[in-house]
Order: C-alpha cells, then sequence, then structure tokens
C-alpha cells in the first residue's frame, strides 16, 4: 500500500512539475540579485587595509621623516584626520559624493546616512546600484554600508598626505578646520565627478580612474603644493639640518602602505574577481619597479642608493599605478613603474630644489607627480577587456584619444583643486590662523601644541 501511495505522489509531483515549467516566466517571480559573501569578505578585509594605510602606515611614514620634536604632532594629525573625516562622511560627504544629483555634485539622501540600512532584514541586504568608476551604473553585491565605510578610508587618507607638505609648521586648530573644508568643497565633488552616479568627467570626458589618481593622489599632490607655497618655508630651511629623526619608523610605514594598498586598488573592484587579481598583481609590479628606478637614478646622481630614497619610490609606483590597477596588464605596470620612479625622484629633488617651495616629505612630488603620470599612461595602456562594462562592452583602450581624455580629466582636477585650496587656505588664515609663531615652531610643535614629547 505504502509503494502505491510513493508512486502515485511522484507521479502526481512529475505533472505539476511539469505543467509549472511550460508556465511563461513572473518577471516577478525572477530572483533578485543577492549579496555575495565572498565578494563582502573581501571588501571588509580591503577596508580594514585601506584605514591602515592611514593609521598607523602614513603617520609612521611621516613621522620617521621629521625631526624628534615634531614625531608626536605629525602622528597625531593623520590620527586626528581619521576622527574628523569619520564623522564628516558620515554627515555629508558620502551623501554629496555617491548619490544622484547632477553632473557636478550628489544629492542629500543619504545625509547622516539616513536610510543606509532599510535594506537590512533579519541580516539579508539588498544589493544597491552605484556607479563605481565607470560611467555605467553597477548593480553591486555587497552591502551599501560596506561600499560606503569602503570610500570613507579613502576620503581619510585624500586630507592625510596633504600634511607632508606643511609638516612642522601648521597650527592644529588649522589643520581641523582646512580638513573640514577642504574634503566638502575639493574632495567630494572631485569623487562625484569621476565616481558618482552621474559624474560629467566619467560620462562626457570619458576618462577613467580606477582607484584614484585624480580623486585621491592629484588632489592631495596639488594641494599639498599650493599649501607650501602659502605656508612658506619651514624655519631654517636650506640652512639647518631638517635631516629625518628615525627612518626605521619610516620605513615600517612604507611597508604598511605597500600592504594597504592592495585593498586600496584591488578593492576599488568591488568585489573579489579578476579584476581585483589583476588589480593587486599591477600594483605589486609597479612599486617594486619604481622602487628599483628611483634607487638607480639616486645611485648614479649621489653615488649612493638610500632608504629613504627606495621606499619613496616605491610609494610614488602605488601612486601611479593607483587609477591604471583594473585597467592595465602586466607589461604595461611595469613601464608605469619603472617612469613613476624616475620622474618622481626629479620631482622630489631636483624640481622642488629649482623652484625653492618646501614640500617638507613631498607630498606633490610623490603623490601630485606620481599622479599625473599614472593618470596619463592608463590612457596609454588601458586593456579593454579589462575596463568592459556592460554599457561599454569593448572596453576603453589604449589610444590617444583616450590620453586626451586623460588629459583633460587631469587638468580639470589641478584647476579645480589649485583654486579652492588657495581660497581656503586664506579662510583659515584670517579666523584661526595658519602657522604657528616663530619660537613654537623653533621649540617643536610636539611640547608647543600638545604639551608631550618623546623622551627616549
Amino acid at each position: 500500500m505504502i509503494t502505491k501511495i510513493g508512486k502515485k505522489a511522484a507521479l502526481a509531483g512529475a505533472v505539476i512539475g511539469a505543467l509549472t515549467t511550460s508556465l511563461p516566466a513572473l518577471a516577478a517571480d525572477a530572483p533578485a540579485p543577492a549579496i555575495d559573501t565572498g565578494d563582502t569578505a573581501w571588501m571588509l578585509t580591503s577596508t580594514a587595509l585601506v584605514l591602515m594605510m592611514t593609521i598607523p602606515g602614513l603617520g609612521l611614514f611621516y613621522a620617521g621623516m621629521v625631526r624628534k620634536k615634531n614625531v608626536l604632532a605629525t602622528l597625531m594629525q593623520s590620527f586626528a584626520i581619521c576622527c574628523i573625516m569619520t564623522v564628516v562622511w558620515m554627515v555629508l560627504g558620502y551623501s554629496l559624493a555617491f548619490t544622484s544629483g547632477n553632473a557636478f555634485i550628489g544629492g542629500l539622501s543619504r545625509v547622516m546616512l539616513n536610510g543606509l540600512g532599510a535594506g537590512i532584514s533579519k541580516g539579508a541586504d539588498v544589493p544597491f546600484t552605484m556607479a563605481a568608476g565607470t560611467s555605467a551604473a553597477t548593480t553591486m553585491t555587497i552591502p551599501e554600508s560596506v561600499f560606503m565605510t569602503f570610500q570613507m578610508t579613502f576620503a581619510i587618507i585624500t586630507p592625510a598626505l596633504i600634511a607632508g607638505a606643511f609638516a612642522e609648521r601648521m597650527k592644529f586648530s588649522a589643520l581641523c578646520l582646512f580638513t573640514v573644508l577642504w574634503s566638502l568643497l575639493v574632495y567630494v565633488p572631485v569623487a562625484h565627478w569621476v565616481w558618482g552616479p552621474d559624474g560629467w568627467v566619467a560620462s562626457r570626458i570619458g576618462a577613467i580612474d580606477f582607484a584614484g589618481g585624480t580623486v585621491v593622489h592629484i588632489n592631495a599632490g596639488i594641494a599639498g603644493l599650493v599649501a607650501a607655497l602659502v605656508i612658506g618655508r619651514r624655519k631654517g630651511y636650506g640652512v639647518d639640518d631638517l635631516s629625518p629623526y628615525n627612518l626605521t619608523y619610516a620605513i615600517i610605514g612604507a611597508s604598511l602602505l605597500w600592504v594597504g594598498w592592495f585593498g586600496f586598488n584591488a578593492g576599488s573592484a568591488a568585489g573579489a574577481n579578476g579584476r581585483a587579481g589583476m588589480a593587486m598583481a599591477t600594483t605589486q609590479i609597479a612599486s617594486a619597479a619604481a622602487g628599483v628606478s628611483w634607487m638607480c637614478a639616486e645611485w648614479m646622481k649621489t653615488g649612493k642608493p638610500t632608504v629613504l630614497g627606495i621606499i619613496s619610490g616605491a610609494v610614488g609606483g602605488l601612486v601611479a599605478i593607483t587609477p591604471a590597477s583594473g585597467f592595465v596588464l602586466p607589461g604595461g605596470a611595469l613601464v608605469i613603474g619603472l617612469a613613476a620612479g624616475v620622474i618622481c625622484f626629479w620631482g622630489a629633488t631636483g624640481l622642488k630644489h629649482m623652484m625653492g617651495y618646501d614640500d617638507s616629505l613631498d607630498a606633490f612630488g610623490v603623490h601630485g607627480i606620481g599622479g599625473i603620470v599614472g593618470a596619463l599612461l592608463t590612457g596609454v595602456f588601458a586593456y579593454g577587456p579589462l575596463s568592459a562594462t556592460d554599457a561599454s562592452p569593448e572596453g576603453v583602450s589604449g589610444s590617444f584619444a583616450q590620453f586626451i581624455a586623460q588629459a583633460e580629466s587631469v587638468g580639470v582636477t589641478i584647476a579645480w583643486c589649485a583654486v579652492l585650496t588657495f581660497i581656503i587656505l586664506k579662510v583659515v588664515d584670517l579666523t584661526v590662523g595658519l602657522r604657528v609663531s616663530t619660537d613654537e615652531e623653533m621649540e617643536g610643535l610636539d611640547m608647543a601644541l600638545h604639551g608631550e614629547r618623546i623622551n627616549s
């Protein structure tokens, strides 16, 4: 009896299944895109890696290159900027950069991160649509909260990079005010132009920037140059011994930057995929190549390869490959790295000394010049299939037209950043003042501004 019932049930099930599959599928029954746990795990890891680039990576890198009396103040700058930018990004920055508004600035739908958790129900996130590095909107497979925090770490490190240009002489109050104003008036608009859902640099010029050559590095480098010119040189520049206090700190910081950069570049693929893998490979290759080329250039010029030189070269290579990392093949990465090492060496030594400005820790020499080199060479070495999207199946390949588009993007970023940074610095100077007094500078910012010192 049981066997007969079982056979009848199986037959009924087969009939129902056949009838069901013969019916036209309803759109409402189509499965919605789901959060991918592998992509999310990689993006969580990448977010932590990029945060590590600022604290402690950049903090140690910069602190190792200043004098002993300014080490704590330099570390304080990176840590304080991390805290300030987290709040600014949460309250307003993310919404203006990454929501739909117009071609120049985003909207206010995510102010105070309003609605960010609306898609979370019993631990199941709903994917969201965002343009990530291209002009074509893409439905991501990670929670928006992860994407928001990942981009927050970019917003944190960018103003922290600028601090290298005016190290050892800016008021802490001025730094705090400058960070808030600059991030909202310079960083956020450029981020929207390049990465936002309807940004005009990506959609109208057609320039590509995988992980922040324009948004992060050219922005920070140009702002650093303007700040160095407006604030002026350190007391004793060119006369006194301004050599680094502890290059051990600097090489540890550079090493943390290198490792963290895999999150910076490979994380910009927004998932654990082939493009992330290629971005990781090209990042390693370009950084190593730039370290070698800077070392060789310095060796030929001075007769000695230095620790400061090779770590600066490696960072220059990381900067240059950033806009290209997800769009170029290993051969292109090698050329970009070799070029960046030599050109950044010239910018951080020859150009700086020829022009006479005091870019204390080479924010412009490494990040500004490296970012320009990388953004331009992206237009030369871009490999179509790596930059393909649903809207552009052929992708973007290296060509003269693409080089011109990259140059236009670089020019727009330089002009916007230079003008706005100058205005912001003047506003800060009129309100709280930019520079510490001569006595405070001679005493050192550790004691003068923070009442602390290194005892060892």
